[in-house]
């Protein structure tokens, strides 16, 4: 059995702590591990699993190395999707990864940003699907429904096959009287978008159902190429798929689908009210992180940053503070809080798409200051890491060390600079920053010019292959 995890998605409906360039999966919402450090250490005690094949967008490739490494559950393979193109072709591209092994592995294909508290119930549910998946049936995990939820799809259960049941039906998110009724008549279970099948039958099925997709999905993965520890897939032939989920591709038109009921206390966290039942409250049935002052409040939700956050005679409120970005919405309405990302890409604005703090393969940088012709960054390089060598056209940088030893590269000459020393990077120059010592780097870079986007950079040597 190899695991699926699909890591791609934004999970814009909990910004602002999620966003594009480093969404919900990155993030350490209920416990101590990210979702997706999480996600794969669920695995462990399940007998027969091979480390995952991972699959997600090409922008996220190093945070998600990075955070699988920290957990030492190193995937066997990350498959770099150059766009998105929704579940079933991403579950392709895991398949045909699978099937070049010369086995024909099961398949355990599994979102990335899914809270799942049981592991036991979990792992009780793979083993009857795996009965169903090693007879070629399609199978997908079933949620047994707790409240009539109007947020998830549901799947009407058919026929008793083995330790599960024949799939009669797929039905869209219902509204609350047909919600009820689905939860009275004990025949329906929530949509999980978890799935166990043979990389050879769900690649058979797609075959039939969707044969264009599978045709572009096989150009693709054949012109793939390996970049470090990375399979990157043939962009060209990969923007030509078609984009489809794997229920309208292949489960909903299949006659072997089979679903198998799991009890493991599952949510996909799908908004900040998810995130508020799943989580333990106060006597006051508050849910708050940070540093936070509540005083007459009640069924509040408070997410705080860096400064102090207070709520004062306030009820059923979600309050999320970051570095650049205060929410404050109707506890009962957080399902449109899409709506404002929308907006923000409307109005290109950053926060769409990044946080103040920015990760990078080597590093990351926090912008802390900026105006007209100017920004100040704080920039923190890992031990034996570099950042590309490179120049700008519109911007000269100082370089003020903090902490650490950093070697610079600036025209011909290369420096070393220790705490308290600076340099000058004048417009044009090509110039490289690098971390020969074995803690980290901190520095101060003040940034003048003309234009000051993290588009103005010429790469001419990168070791992380970015262009």
């Amino acid at each position: 059995m190899i695991p699926v995890i699909l890591c791609g998605g934004t999970g814009s409906r909990l910004w602002p702590l999620s966003r594009e360039a480093y969404p919900k999966q990155f993030l350490s919402l209920t416990g101590h591990q990210t979702m997706l450090q999480a996600t794969a250490l669920r695995l462990d005690g399940l007998a027969g699993v091979q480390p995952p094949i991972l699959v997600c967008n090409e922008n996220h490739r190093f945070a998600a190395a990075e955070q699988l490494l920290e957990v030492d559950r190193a995937p066997q393979s990350i498959l770099l999707e150059p766009c998105a193109r929704n579940t079933a072709p991403a579950i392709a591209l895991a398949a045909l990864a699978a099937a070049e092994q010369g086995d024909d592995p099961l398949l355990l294909v599994l979102p990335a940003d899914h809270v799942v508290a049981d592991a036991a119930g979990f792992h009780r549910a793979v083993a009857a699907a795996t009965v169903l998946a090693e007879s070629g049936h399609l199978v997908t995990f079933g949620i047994v429904p707790t409240s009539p939820e109007t947020g998830y799809g549901y799947i009407r259960s058919g026929d008793a096959v083995a330790e599960g049941w024949k799939v009669a039906e797929f039905v869209e998110k219902p509204d609350l009287p047909t919600a009820e009724q689905y939860l009275a008549s004990g025949e329906y279970n929530w949509n999980s978008g978890m799935f166990l099948f043979r990389a050879s039958r769900y690649l058979e099925e797609l075959a039939q159902h969707h044969p264009q997709m599978l045709e572009a999905c096989r150009a693709a993965y054949a012109g793939a190429v390996r970049d470090l520890d990375f399979t990157r897939i043939d962009g060209d032939a990969f923007s030509r798929c078609p984009s489809d989920s794997v229920d309208y591709a292949v489960m909903e038109k299949t006659e072997s689908a089979a679903v198998v009921p799991m009890q493991a206390g599952w949510s996909d966290v799908g908004s900040w009210s998810a995130l508020w039942e799943l989580a333990e409250r106060d006597e006051s049935d508050n849910l708050l992180r940070g540093d936070v002052l509540a005083e007459d409040a009640s069924g509040c939700l408070v997410h705080g940053g860096d400064r102090l956050v207070g709520i004062l005679g306030v009820r059923d409120l979600v309050v999320v503070d970051t570095d650049d970005a205060l929410m404050v919405a109707d506890k009962s309405r957080v399902q449109e809080v899409k709506t404002l990302v929308q907006r923000l890409k409307q109005s290109e604005r950053s926060e769409a798409e990044n946080h103040r703090k920015v990760f990078r393969p080597w590093g990351y940088y926090d912008s802390i200051d900026g105006g007209p012709r100017f920004q100040v960054k704080r920039i923190v390089v890992k031990p034996g890491c570099q950042l590309s060598l490179q120049m700008h056209h519109h911007r000269a940088e100082h370089w003020i060390v903090v902490r650490g030893t950093a070697k610079v590269t600036r025209g011909d000459d290369q420096i070393l600079l220790t705490e308290n020393e600076s340099t000058f990077i004048p417009l044009g120059v090509v110039h490289r920053l690098e971390n020969p010592g074995t803690i980290p780097l901190e520095l101060i870079e003040v940034q003048s010019g003309s234009y000051l986007g993290e588009d103005d950079i010429v790469r001419f040597e990168d070791q992380y292959g970015r262009n």
